[in-house]
């Protein structure tokens, strides 16, 4: 995904609709084109919505069984309309609609089920009454996954998350605010846990490339100073000396053309 840094490759795992100006159409074609590992539908808010977003969720897993299929029940006879298969998504965000406006616990329980929205707190609080046993004897929900994006929100206020509360970032940039605050997040559900064993980078490899030797070959060697520098280098391999990193576009070509240099 091309985001400005050079040197930065995310795979987009999770995709998200546009709540507010859904677009089925929209929506499949960025799907395509992206390969996400999750991807959120969109909203059933009633009959032909519910079994149309079932009905192309089906077609999906039928194509990529591996993958998330997300639709989220918006309505109470949803949960009838929508496959077992489809995993079911529970807003817990900034939805209008709660989930006890149009449902029970128990619509939710033996269902597969992935956490919309929220913080770690509130995404755990909903995890409990969904798994947790009870007196009808219900089966738990099949967590599948949660998300958010309080965490890039709140570095653009200076702010970072932890488990006690937001913390100030005014001594780090915004992404390294953003990095501090999944770092928390990560050690939060590890000690729930409930942090899986496979991770994106064990499934695509790392986003960014490291050189080597951490300098620029177009700068006299200067060391590179830190990581958001690393991200906006521009990394070549060869043949002949491994990986290499340069400040600029243009000097890389040039020094790959005067040392003649072997790309591998």
């Amino acid at each position: 995904m091309d985001d400005g840094f050079p040197n930065v490759d995310l795979p987009v795992v999770f995709l998200d609709n546009q709540f507010d100006s859904p677009d089925l159409d929209r929506y499949l074609s960025k799907f395509e084109t992206y390969d996400p590992s999750v991807a959120v539908l969109g909203d059933a808010y009633n009959e032909s919505e519910a079994k149309r977003l079932n009905e192309t969720a089906i077609q999906l897993l039928e194509e990529h069984p591996w993958k998330e299929i997300i639709v989220v029940p918006k309505f109470e006879e949803a949960f009838e309309i929508l496959d077992h298969e489809v995993t079911l998504g529970y807003p817990n965000g900034y939805s209008e609609l709660k989930p006890n406006d149009y449902s029970s616990v128990r619509d939710w329980r033996g269902r597969k089920v992935h956490v919309l929205g929220g913080n770690p707190h509130s995404q755990f609080d909903v995890i409990e009454e969904l798994t947790q046993p009870n007196l009808h004897m219900d089966p738990p929900a099949d967590i599948r996954g949660v998300d958010g994006n309080g965490l890039q929100k709140g570095a653009y206020f200076g702010e970072y998350w932890t488990p006690s509360g937001w913390e100030p970032a005014d001594h780090l940039s915004i992404r390294e605010t953003v990095r501090r605050s999944l770092e928390e997040v990560k050690e939060f559900w590890q000690g729930k846990g409930l942090w899986p064993d496979t991770e994106p980078i064990d499934l695509y490899g790392p986003a960014v490339i490291e050189p080597d030797d951490l300098i620029f070959m177009d700068k006299g060697g200067d060391p590179i100073p830190d990581r958001e520098e690393l991200e906006y280098a521009y990394i070549g391999e060869y043949l002949e000396y491994g990986k290499m990193a340069f400040q600029s576009e243009a000097q890389k070509k040039f020094v790959e053309y005067r040392e003649d240099f072997t790309p591998v």
